[in-house]
């Protein structure tokens, strides 16, 4: 596996950020390419992703560790070997209302994995960090402007 990792602070209190990344009917309004997202139980729930030529691709994600306001750890359900794995820790921020969000990502296969996904337009390092900039913007503001590595259309962009 390749580790990715990517860090935002979000003027925010730390309970807040936790609790609405913890929602996966969140998800979609700040991930790039996650289109859907339904809860199947507590710690289960399934994404839709659109991937390249429109392609839509459902997955199913658990989460594998949990620690309020502080960690979330979840991972794709299905081919051993072949799941993706996501870490997002949570922590007060040097400033009042502050949170330090960080995301590690586990890419399946290595660099090999991470040039199968170039190969397709994907580019999960600079992916991560936009998805982490959306999430401070919907946060702090309300609203998505940055529309990088995002399906066209999405987020009112081209």
């Amino acid at each position: 596996m390749s580790t990715i990792q990517a860090r935002v602070s979000i003027q925010r209190p730390v309970e807040q950020v936790f609790a609405f990344y913890r929602d996966p009917a969140n998800m979609p309004s700040f991930l790039g390419d996650v289109m859907a997202s339904e809860a199947l139980d507590s710690a289960t729930f399934r994404w839709t992703v659109q991937g390249p030529l429109g392609i839509r691709v459902h997955s199913r994600l658990r989460v594998t560790e949990e620690r309020t306001n502080e960690l979330i750890r979840y991972e794709t359900i299905g081919t051993p070997g072949l799941s993706a794995q996501w870490e997002i820790s949570f922590a007060t921020g040097s400033m009042t209302g502050e949170t330090e969000v960080r995301s590690k990502m586990n890419v399946p296969l290595g660099k090999l994995g991470i040039a199968a996904l170039a190969l397709m337009g994907k580019f999960p390092a600079d992916e991560q960090s936009a998805n982490l900039h959306r999430l401070k913007q919907l946060l702090e503001t309300g609203r998505v402007t940055d529309t990088s590595y995002a399906v066209a259309g999405k987020f009112g962009g081209a």
